[in-house]
């Protein structure tokens, strides 16, 4: 029965393991488009902006003003 906890106890790191490595996978082409300045300022743009225009959705959505 050590073992089984034992194991519930790793799963948790395993997931979060799983997560960072998606997303650095995701975002390694980024980047290496970011080498260029002048496309790291247009992705950091529309990154603020989908951000930007996300909580202004949640806020409407929500009833929060």
């Amino acid at each position: 029965m050590n073992i089984f906890w034992e194991n519930i106890w790793k799963f948790p790191k395993f997931i979060i393991s799983v997560f960072i490595g998606f997303f650095l996978t995701a975002a390694y082409p980024f980047f290496q488009l970011s080498k260029n300045r002048k496309i790291f300022y247009f992705i950091f743009s529309i990154i603020i902006l989908i951000a930007g225009l996300l909580v202004i959705v949640l806020k409407e959505m929500l009833g929060y003003t």
